[in-house]
């Protein structure tokens, strides 16, 4: 074999005999959705310090760098605000309790008087999870919230009390849905206000609330609120 000549040889050479060397150091640990394997997965939080090396060696520090976010399964590095995104079991509880508030909220607007409404509110909270949740416990619920005077919102109605438990529920979902994802959550809150008849002014009252919480222009809310008294 012809020997290594030229610039680019004598660079090569000099990668070799020094460079730098990344000592990482783990600083914590737990589960998150990887974007790499596309699933959750357990990862470590790694902090590093750089040092200059001669022939492989390391001598003089150059640093710290990271801190990174190293896959336990596919090894890829990833920055910390990869740990603000919720795991995919994260996602579906906070999707489920975001549904059945919505469903509260909207019963409490409107009554519970209509049996078409509870059956409405029911199977959209089952769909999104609540698998045991039934019109008679959505009825209850209601009734205990109507009941409960001890509540920060005393004398409030029912449906403006619940606008603190719809904030709770859909301020930290919002980032994570696509606009599609967000205008169905509004969506499924309109059917179960209409399950009954048009909108009353608390059930629209209510369904801005919501459309407020999930970051939506109040222009959508209109279209989407519109849309939905259309029948498809």
């Amino acid at each position: 074999m012809l020997p290594v000549r030229g610039r680019n040889g004598r660079a090569t050479r000099f990668a070799r005999i020094v460079g730098t060397r990344i000592a990482w150091t783990c600083v914590g640990d737990g589960e998150f959705f990887c974007p790499g394997c596309g699933g959750d997965r357990n990862y470590q939080r790694l902090s590093g310090r750089r040092r200059f090396t001669v022939l492989g060696m390391p001598l003089l520090p150059r640093g710290t760098t990271g801190p990174v976010v190293e896959c336990a399964s596919c090894g890829g590095h990833f920055g910390p605000d990869t740990l603000d995104h919720p795991t995919t079991s994260r996602f579906s509880g906070m999707l489920r309790d975001a549904v059945h508030t919505i469903a509260l909220a909207m019963l409490c607007a409107g009554g519970t008087s209509s049996r078409t409404a509870l059956e409405t509110a029911a199977s959209a909270a089952r769909a999104a999870g609540v698998a045991d949740c039934t019109e008679e416990q959505l009825a209850a619920l209601v009734e205990a919230l109507a009941a409960d005077t001890g509540r920060a919102y005393e004398s409030r109605p029912c449906a403006a009390g619940l606008t603190i438990e719809l904030h709770e529920a859909l301020d930290p979902l919002a980032p994570h849905l696509a606009p599609a994802g967000r205008e169905s959550l509004l969506l499924q809150a309109a059917r179960i206000a209409l399950a009954d008849g048009p909108y009353t002014p608390a059930e629209h009252d209510a369904l801005t609330t919501i459309g407020t919480a999930l970051t939506l222009p109040s222009g959508d809310v209109t279209r989407l609120l519109a849309a939905a008294r259309t029948p498809s």
